[in-house]
């Protein structure tokens, strides 16, 4: 990497360590809300512009005709554009993205990236809870902004707790993730768990700079509070059905036990997935 480019990264992470984060965030989540026919005609134009957005995919194809972003950033697809793998055993991606980082848990450690790792005792934000996971398997998933933003099951299971956590909201790219400790068990997040035939499974929603809300079908939209806030259910969902969505894109962490479940070979650091397609299979 040049001097140039590291320099560049380094006015990055600095900047996001002094900006107001949540702030900002509260800021573009009320632009982003916006009803208004003007500012979401504004919004929604110049989003679709810079990144490119393919809509024919879409549900409703025409993003102007959506009452605010929010609307249109968690739109829903047409029927069809996303087969869920049917194998019986086969786990899935939970979200259109790419696989930041997949593999074994090394008693607790989940590795971030080169040189950067977090305890999953710190994810979860409860040692009993994360307990199961010690040893196990995980992914790491992000969404793009040009993504489909909406999270599902990899495996059907019944969800038995929510575990609300407040923190921060670095953003979650590549360049974060290889230079802020801890970044995924640092952000605000949302964790989801599940009992599934597998044992324990975690889906752990995690937010990002300027990320306007975490909802899940459980819970609703995240009314931020400052303080952990766990939540008991008892919602059986099947594998591929929506368990959330962001409001802006980030990151869904995938957890499960110890010799439950093995990753396709073929998935490794940035490949691109789609909702529903087999990232790996019982064991």
């Amino acid at each position: 990497m040049s001097i140039t480019s590291r320099l560049k990264q380094q006015l990055f992470i600095q900047a996001q360590k002094v900006v107001p984060q949540h702030r900002l965030s509260r800021v573009v989540g009320k632009i982003a809300a916006s009803e208004n026919p003007v500012v979401k005609t504004a919004v929604i134009s110049a989003f679709k512009a810079k990144y490119g957005i393919d809509m024919s995919i879409a549900e409703q194809t025409n993003a102007l005709k959506f009452k605010s972003f929010n609307d249109f950033f968690t739109r829903g697809l047409r029927t069809g554009v996303r087969a869920v793998d049917a194998d019986q055993g086969s786990i899935v991606s939970p979200a259109d993205g790419a696989i930041s980082q997949l593999g074994k848990i090394e008693n607790g450690d989940v590795f971030q990236a080169k040189g950067q790792k977090f305890t999953v005792e710190n994810l979860i934000a409860d040692p009993q809870l994360a307990q199961p996971f010690k040893n196990g398997e995980f992914a790491t998933v992000y969404l793009s902004p040009r993504d489909y933003h909406r999270v599902h099951m990899p495996f059907a299971g019944t969800l038995t707790e929510t575990l609300y956590v407040p923190g921060e909201l670095f953003s979650v790219n590549q360049t974060t993730a290889e230079n802020i400790p801890g970044l995924f068990a640092r952000n605000e997040r949302m964790v989801c768990l599940f009992d599934t035939e597998l044992g324990r499974m975690a889906v752990v929603l995690v937010g990002a700079m300027i990320v306007a809300g975490i909802e899940t079908v459980a819970t609703g939209k995240v009314k931020p509070s400052g303080r952990i806030e766990l939540n008991q259910h008892n919602l059986f969902l099947e594998k591929g059905a929506e368990l959330g969505r962001f409001y802006l894109g980030s990151t869904a962490v995938i957890l499960f036990e110890e010799n439950k479940m093995q990753w396709d070979e073929k998935f490794k650091a940035n490949s691109t997935v789609l909702m529903g397609e087999a990232l790996g299979h019982t064991v």
